[in-house]
């Protein structure tokens, strides 16, 4: 989706029932570019008409419990998207941001979904923290590299430190940022975050 796509997503949403659910069915697959575009969708869609997404915001809690029997892999990236574009719709549900971050299966997508959130409500994150820099140790390059870029948007400048120890790491990372999947490494993750503590 373009920004064009989106400013008629937005549109249609005014016109029709049912785009949220839709765009809901695609957050099952991080390699596929339509999940991240999707997950973009939600958030324009939680500005433009909060009260359709206030609606899905059970299923997203339903889908990161290990008991529903699915997945879900994108609902913890939807929360954090959600809250970037309404904050007041995930107000209540942002201290178990850091729970989510102790489950292997949510650990990455939710650092992807607090990143989002940061870069517009950084305050609102201050409490997670210690959470986040715990995962900058995590085995996973992913995480290690969502981390320091989450970190970067949390302004936590008690992590500069523990950020510079990861410039020479060169694992491999994927991330959807600006729009595009971009590939780079954890290294240049922690690079960017230092630029944005300054």
């Amino acid at each position: 989706m373009t920004e064009g796509d989106l400013q008629a997503l937005e549109e249609l949403a005014g016109r029709e029932k049912g785009v949220v659910d839709i765009l809901l069915q695609f957050l099952y697959d991080p390699q596929d570019i339509k999940q991240w575009r999707a997950l973009e969708g939600l958030g324009r869609m939680a500005g433009a008409h909060p009260e359709q997404v206030r609606k899905v915001i059970t299923r997203l809690l339903w889908l990161l419990n290990e008991d529903s029997g699915s997945f879900g892999w994108g609902a913890a990236a939807a929360l954090g998207e959600i809250g970037r574009h309404q904050i007041s719709l995930v107000q209540d549900l942002l201290p178990m941001f850091g729970g989510l971050l102790w489950e292997e299966f949510s650990r990455e997508p939710m650092l992807w979904g607090i990143g989002r959130l940061a870069e517009v409500h950084p305050q609102a994150l201050e409490e997670l923290v210690p959470e986040v820099m715990a995962c900058l140790q995590d085995p996973d390059p992913q995480v290690r590299g969502l981390s320091a870029w989450c970190l970067g948007y949390l302004g936590a400048r008690q992590a500069l430190g523990a950020i510079q120890d990861l410039l020479v790491d060169a694992a491999a990372v994927t991330i959807y940022d600006r729009g595009e999947l971009r590939q780079t490494t954890v290294g240049e993750l922690a690079r960017e975050a230092l630029a944005r503590l300054g």
